[in-house]
């Protein structure tokens, strides 16, 4: 199974978006769509032949990389795929973004604070159209087609990671040269706050099965080599958890962004990323030995067991 890159630009940090073209069995499959765009859209009626296009697969909602799939159910009769947790942010979306609020009152953010984040997420900026009609993956992957997954949740918690006989397609699970914490989200099965942190350990031992596999990730370069990728991520953690020892007894995460950053950070959506960043950090460093003994596992410990145990002191 051929599988070809197209890489569409995007108005977001993490710069310009992968997807992913494949056939099998004959058919033609979608990897992840682009933004919700013009050029995005001009950019896949220009590439892929939509009339031909049989099945949209993507790997999480983000709006990178999901944000075109309302469009091209439409304007291809493609069946599009979703992640059951992703699925789930649809059906409950009202009851998740109140509990995230929730939770972020709790950790000192203020209303006036929320009331300014909620208007960007109600905006099309964040959570564009979903697809009207669509199939769960881990329900309703045709057999056929012979594409497996995995799921490794940690960027967010609904990653998907899709696989063919030598490829992988990673979505941001494998971003080689960027560091993305994982989103503060809702755990919809408990209506309390998902642990990133835990399930980032457990994925780490499915990202090591994926050694050998040619890597198709969701931004940047393609991936040479996967123990690369996982040791700049915990390198990059354990560098900002080093800078965040001094104010991690403090539980008001609002507080640590104003003493950390001060008026360099005010726009809500930044301030939003960076409080997920640093609960995923404070779980970390109530728990360190989890992902020592994941790293242990996948024979990662020994290149950063300095710097690990430093970032603890």
């Amino acid at each position: 199974m051929t599988i070809q890159q197209h890489t569409v630009d995007t108005p977001y940090i993490v710069g310009p978006v992968h997807c992913y073209t494949a056939l099998a069995a004959g058919e033609l499959v979608l990897f992840d769509t682009g933004p919700l765009s013009r050029r995005g859209r001009e950019y896949l009626q220009k590439n892929i032949d939509l009339a031909g296009l049989r099945h949209v697969m993507i790997t999480h909602c983000h709006i990178d990389h999901y944000g075109l799939a309302r469009w091209l159910e439409t304007e291809s009769g493609a069946t599009v795929y979703l992640p059951y947790r992703d699925v789930l942010k649809i059906r409950e979306h009202e009851y998740r973004v109140t509990q995230m609020y929730r939770i972020l009152r709790e950790i000192g953010f203020d209303r006036d604070y929320i009331n300014k984040l909620d208007v960007i997420f109600k905006s099309d900026l964040v959570f564009p159209p979903f697809p009207e009609n669509f199939r769960i993956i881990e329900e309703a992957l045709p057999d056929y087609l012979g594409i497996g997954f995995l799921n490794c949740p940690g960027h967010s918690q609904s990653d998907v990671v899709f696989l063919g006989e030598d490829w992988a397609v990673t979505g941001d699970v494998l971003l080689r040269g960027i560091f993305q914490s994982p989103l503060l989200d809702i755990n919809l099965d408990t209506g309390e706050r998902f642990r990133n942190f835990e399930a980032y350990c457990d994925t780490l031992l499915r990202l090591a099965t994926l050694r050998g596999r040619r890597i198709m990730p969701g931004h940047r370069e393609k991936v040479g080599n996967v123990d690369t990728v996982i040791l700049f991520y915990i390198r990059k953690l354990l560098e900002r958890v080093a800078q965040l020892r001094p104010y991690a007894d403090d539980d008001n995460i609002a507080r640590i962004i104003a003493r950390m950053f001060g008026d360099k950070m005010t726009d809500p959506f930044h301030m939003f990323l960076k409080a997920s960043e640093i609960l995923f950090m404070k779980d970390f460093l109530a728990r360190p030995g989890r992902l020592q003994q994941a790293l242990e596992q996948i024979g990662l410990y020994d290149a950063v067991a300095l710097q690990f145990q430093k970032s603890l002191q």
